[in-house]
């Protein structure tokens, strides 16, 4: 956890066209505010967020990612939220053995007149993710290969010495 209170997360947000998104343009429309560092990202359906997507969004330097879409059982496309659950799931293992806490991922349901409930959503991921610090996802990569290199060469010599590893 991160002591740094100058530090502002970079939040990126996938919403779904139908739901979150006008629940983001309603919440800007009455004024109500919210965190400014989440950069929302319309998607025509939480469905549709492809789990590369938010792979591609931490290795580009987000902090934490967001996906918003409507409530089970409302999605415009039938059943498509079910699959967003399913695959939210996944990635939160992924993320895990990427050595990324899975915490930095947050779904959150939003219809669109839940402007208020969806900017206290935001609020309080960006808090969270304050909270967990930068990820710095690229020296916790260089780390871990260099610890595999460590094991393999390790490995190597135990071999050329006949000794078991």
């Amino acid at each position: 956890m991160s002591n740094d209170a100058h530090f502002e997360p970079r939040i990126v947000g996938f919403f779904c066209n139908w739901c979150s998104y006008r629940a983001a343009d309603l919440a800007g429309t009455a004024r109500i505010k919210h965190a400014t560092s989440v950069r929302i990202i319309r998607a025509m359906c939480s469905g549709r967020i492809d789990p590369m997507f938010v792979l591609k969004a931490f290795a580009l330097g987000a902090d934490g990612v967001m996906i918003a879409g409507c409530h089970p059982g409302d999605c415009h496309y039938l059943e498509q939220n079910y699959k967003t659950m399913r695959r939210y799931a996944l990635l939160k293992y992924t993320l895990a053995e990427l050595g990324i806490e899975e915490d930095r991922l947050r779904l959150v349901w939003a219809s669109a007149a839940e402007g208020p409930q969806l900017a206290q959503a935001i609020d309080h991921f960006v808090e969270w993710v304050r909270q967990l610090g930068p990820l710095r996802w690229s020296r916790n990569w260089e780390e871990r290969q260099r610890e595999k290199a460590i094991e393999q060469i390790a490995h190597e010599h135990a071999e050329a010495l006949e000794v078991p590893v």
